[in-house]
């Protein structure tokens, strides 16, 4: 197995997740600046606290940055895309048809309409509540 690099492990989280580096600096506290995550993502070792939190803001395991290397990265993303042709070619190199954000905001999207239905469906029964309420 190749050997982890914790800094850029929280780099690729940090990106799957459409984060600026300034953004996690913010989401980290007073004491973070974008060039301080900027600096953590060079870092191969992490300490242990400041990763855990990193790890939380970034809604991932400790461990899933820990253990991070590319090819298993690139593994990763292809997961998403085993339907097609495209095989990782080399060590760190891979052919993707979609852009993870673009999926990602799409989730977003998706996720926005289906609240929107709930909302809606809530406020039916609100409504028939106090249509029944009048009645009585």
């Amino acid at each position: 197995m190749k050997e982890t690099h914790e800094g850029k492990g929280v780099k690729f989280f940090r990106e799957m997740r459409g984060m600026k580096q300034d953004t996690l600096a913010f989401k980290l506290g007073n004491d973070w600046t974008q060039k301080r995550v900027s600096l953590l993502e060079g870092k191969e070792k992490i300490e242990p606290d400041i990763l855990e939190q990193v790890a939380t803001v970034l809604g991932v395991a400790p461990d899933a940055i820990k253990n991070f290397n590319e090819e298993m990265a690139i593994n990763y993303i292809n997961t998403f895309n085993d339907h097609s042709s495209n095989q990782v070619i080399g060590a760190h190199h891979c052919a993707l048809n979609f852009n993870p954000i673009d999926k990602l905001m799409e989730a977003l999207e998706e996720n926005k309409k289906l609240y929107e239905r709930l909302l809606a469906s809530e406020r039916e029964k609100i409504e028939i509540l106090k249509a029944n309420a009048n009645r009585s």
